[in-house]
């Protein structure tokens, strides 16, 4: 699907989620700059720059790199990211000895409200964090309609994410905004029911849902 109006976005993290959805977004028509430690050892088919070159240059971006260490990462960048709408995919998880999420980073409190609280002038939206990395650009590919929560306290910030979501194959009756930011906690908690799927189904594509 291509998109009518071109954003400028900046995907933070080159793993295969932010390289995913780094190629998605290019395929659908946005200006993507893939933001990164090391640019010059970058091999993807989008352009690669610096993390700070990537969020000033570009109006939303997609914070895709390991929950685990995503504040002490973008409060670097506070400053630039004023302004900005930041789409967060990522959970913040205790690793266990098998790399899965063995447990909540932040029990209490979701990484989507931390982000929140720590750039007050960035308007912070999450969503695409309840699925495996191949369904955020690929959802029609499932066999059953995925849901795409979205949290985030601004109303203008989340019907841009809307948007850019329908560019990327999700039917707007595929996404569910859940209200403010708070509700974050809930779709991130889901992370820990991934290592019992991956054990029941295996390394393949899924999503939770919503059936009604």
């Amino acid at each position: 699907m291509t998109t009518t109006s071109s954003i400028t976005i900046a995907v933070l993290g080159s793993g295969r989620v932010g390289s995913t959805l780094a190629t998605g977004l290019a395929a659908a028509g946005h200006e993507v700059t893939l933001g990164v430690r090391n640019p010059g050892t970058a091999q993807h088919d989008v352009l690669a720059s610096d993390v700070a070159t990537a969020i000033e240059t570009s109006g939303l971006i997609v914070n895709a790199t390991p929950g685990d260490t995503t504040l002490e990462r973008l409060v670097g960048h506070r400053d630039a990211l004023a302004g900005k709408v930041l789409l967060d995919v990522s959970n913040a998880t205790v690793r266990s000895t098998d790399g899965l999420p063995g447990g909540l980073l932040y029990p209490d409190v979701s990484l989507g409200e931390l982000l929140q609280d720590a750039l007050p002038d960035t308007k912070v939206v999450k969503t695409l964090n309840t699925m495996l990395f191949s369904v955020m650009t690929a959802p029609g590919n499932l066999t059953a309609p995925p849901t795409a929560f979205v949290s985030g306290d601004d109303v203008d910030a989340k019907r841009l994410v809307r948007t850019v979501l329908q560019d990327l194959g999700w039917d707007d009756d595929w996404i569910l905004d859940l209200g403010g930011i708070s509700t974050a906690r809930g779709t991130e908690a889901m992370a820990l029911m991934v290592p019992s799927l991956l054990g029941a189904l295996g390394f393949v594509p899924f999503a939770l849902t919503v059936a009604r």
